[in-house]
């Protein structure tokens, strides 16, 4: 251990980067965000935008209040929403439109800097000062303001309103009228926001309860009086909203009603199992809401209700979850490799869609489509949130790293921008973000330019630079594996099996048995598939199968008609003119350096770096790719790794010096290889 503490296990953490910079960049950031989000509604065509507000417009365009809020069903708030709104019937369609973007995005902003402010004390100046943009960021990005931008919804009004009466210090400590009077409001807007009266109760906020019931039952009482029409078909023959809107079994409603219903129950067993269910989340996350408030946590409280509250409402529809989103002030795990998750997983359900967070198969289909649901429950009764008294809560258990080394040559500049941790990552957090950038790269290579003519144009090219330089061998190697039925075989397997198999079982590999070289190798991997995709984009590339008149034969998926290929479920979801660079070879090149590296014996690194000489045999004998293609891959692979040398220096940790970071076959603590391969210390 002298090594390590001569390393820096005591020595003065790094200088942090200049807040001042990165909090510029940050509102930069929101404030390009917030007009992007403003401008995206205002471009939509009329008949796409605020179509809850439909049944509003007349002739002409004008607003009008005629008939029954609830004709048509498409109107899901309450009649106190709707008596707000009926000052607005006197105005244009296009003027409302406006001033309905600007002001839902000036509440987004206020709600995000009010939550900013009510993280619990005490809050380092850094965090203070960067909170408050991210807050707006995550808040302008979340699906369910960008719903509520477009649908023309007053579900953001609720939610700044509970954390206006509650989160503050002043009106939480204060007398509780007007805490009171602002969940009231916010209730007569959400009925569901009534179980903020039991939290306020629980915390010994009793006269603040009594105020928000009184406010409650005043603004519907007063709707009853002017409009008794639509508050009788609310709350009466739609039970508090209840069937409004689109169908609760469909998988816009994220609530444990819609759950049930769409699991096939029907009838007295589903409502019987509904109100026993939403009996039991709502003591469990009221109890626990009330226990972090007490701890001083009044946002997390908030949250917690507010996850509650989303999950045992009849309804619960995309632009009424924003209080998920506010979940993210929980913390979660006492390292520090560990508190992202659950903020990752939020941000994750609150700004994707079912079809990124999850593949499309049957097994995982179903997370994927009640995500909000899951988190809202996950918030409400089951993650383990530190109180502010636990041990870890504000200095978590760093990360150890390795100290900055020499480089191994003189003349290339290292920036270090970040230190090589030593242990294995969360494996959830990974998981989240494997998943995220597979998606990304699947998204981005389907939208890069696939037009035919200009990728044919680039076909000709590569093979006029390869009959230069002599390297037009894909011809003749093609038929010649065409012409043996089993190597065609073989190849075609091979083609579509190993190119995901063998990196993922590398990458778990590494991640269980040699966690020091997993980061270093993941990253490698992730930046050499960054720089394809801007390949991809910048030369679209029809590969030899798909070049008409050329005599090659696609052994994979038979003869095509190469002016409307089929190539199965292929043809919508990749991009069969990205062909440049060829990440089979890159990928497979990237797992021979790296059985190169661990492999203990040489016979298995000679064998780990035959396979992509291997790759590099099937990929052209079956016309997927032309030599330069490989030639490609291998560029980047390589500029995947020197990047990442240049940005983190050379990584020669001692793992053995590290518990949980060495693996059978790493080198042994207080071994000469060890002793002398740098030292130790803790990321600050």
């Amino acid at each position: 251990m002298a090594n390590a503490q001569r390393g820096g296990l005591g020595s003065p953490p790094r200088q942090e980067p200049k807040t001042g910079l990165t909090l510029g960049i940050l509102w930069l950031l929101a404030g390009l965000l917030a007009a992007r989000q403003a401008a995206a509604v205002l471009r939509l065509p009329p008949e796409r935008r605020f179509t809850d507000l439909g049944h509003w417009i007349g002739a002409g365009g004008v607003l009008h209040v005629r008939g029954s809020l609830y004709d048509t069903d498409g109107f899901t708030g309450t009649p106190f929403a709707g008596l707000v709104l009926k000052p607005l019937t006197k105005a244009a369609e296009h003027s409302l439109g406006i001033v309905w973007t600007f002001g839902t995005l000036l509440l987004a902003v206020a709600l995000a800097l009010v939550a900013a402010r009510s993280l619990p004390a005490p809050v380092p100046r850094r965090t203070a000062l960067l909170a408050a943009p991210v807050a707006v960021i995550l808040t302008v990005l979340s699906l369910p303001v960008r719903n509520a931008f477009t649908l023309g919804q007053t579900s953001i009004i609720p939610v700044l309103l509970v954390l206006l009466g509650n989160c503050p210090p002043r009106l939480a400590r204060g007398s509780g009228r007007a805490s009171g009077l602002l969940t009231g409001l916010a209730a007569a807007l959400q009925p569901a926001v009534l179980l903020f009266a039991v939290l306020q109760w629980l915390t010994g906020r009793r006269r603040a309860a009594a105020a928000t019931g009184s406010t409650f039952a005043a603004c519907s009482a007063l709707t009853w009086l002017v409009m008794p029409g639509d508050s009788w078909t609310y709350w009466v023959h739609h039970i508090a909203g209840a069937g409004l809107g689109h169908a609760p079994d469909g998988l816009a409603n994220q609530s444990l009603h819609g759950l049930l219903l769409r699991t096939g129950l029907h009838g007295p067993a589903e409502l019987t199992l509904y109100g026993l269910l939403a009996a039991a989340v709502t003591v469990l996350g009221l109890r626990r809401a009330a226990r972090y408030a007490r701890g001083g946590q009044t946002l997390l409280a908030t949250a917690v209700a507010g996850c509650t509250a989303v999950a045992v409402s009849p309804t619960a529809w995309q632009h009424q979850q924003l209080w998920i989103l506010l979940a993210v002030a929980g913390r979660v795990g006492k390292r520090r490799a560990d508190r992202l998750v659950w903020p990752v997983l939020v941000v994750l359900v609150m700004t994707l869609t079912s079809t990124v967070l999850m593949p499309d198969n049957p097994v995982l289909r179903p997370l994927g489509d009640n995500a909000p649901l899951l988190a809202a429950l996950l918030a409400a009764c089951v993650v383990p949130f530190l109180p502010r008294t636990a041990e870890g809560w504000e200095r978590p258990e760093p990360t150890p790293v390795a100290e900055p080394q020499a480089g191994r040559f003189s003349w290339v500049p290292l920036f270090r921008f970040w230190r090589r941790p030593l242990t294995r990552p969360n494996v959830l957090l990974e998981l989240m973000l494997i998943r995220v950038g597979y998606w990304f790269y699947s998204f981005i290579r389907a939208q890069a330019p696939d037009e035919r003519s200009l990728a044919e144009a680039h076909g000709r090219q590569i093979l006029g630079a390869e009959r230069f330089l002599h390297l037009d061998a894909e011809h003749a190697f093609n038929h010649f594996v065409a012409g043996i039925g089993w190597l065609t075989g073989s190849m075609n397997y091979y083609y579509g099996t190993f190119h995901f198999l063998v990196p993922v079982s590398l990458l778990v590999y590494l991640y269980v048995r040699r966690p020091g070289l997993y980061r270093w190798a993941r990253t490698a991997l992730s930046l050499a598939t960054l720089i394809a995709l801007a390949g991809f984009w910048a030369y679209p590339l029809a590969p030899p199968r798909l070049m008409p008149g050329l005599g090659f034969i696609d052994t994979v998926n038979g003869p095509q008609d190469l002016a409307n290929p089929d190539f199965g479920a292929l043809t919508e979801l990749s991009n069969q003119y990205a062909a440049m660079p060829s990440l089979h070879i890159g990928w497979s090149l990237w797992c021979g350096f790296v059985i190169a590296v661990v492999a203990p014996r040489r016979w298995l690194k000679c064998l780990g770096m035959l396979y992509p000489l291997l790759t590099f045999s099937v990929i052209v004998g079956t016309a997927n790719h032309y030599v330069l293609d490989a030639v490609g891959g291998a560029l980047v692979v390589l500029a995947g790794f020197a990047i990442q040398y240049v940005l983190s220096g050379p990584g020669r940790p001692a793992f053995g010096k590290v518990p949980a970071a060495r693996g059978e076959s790493d080198p042994l603590a207080g071994s000469d290889q060890a002793a002398g391969s740098g030292s130790l210390t803790r990321s600050p």
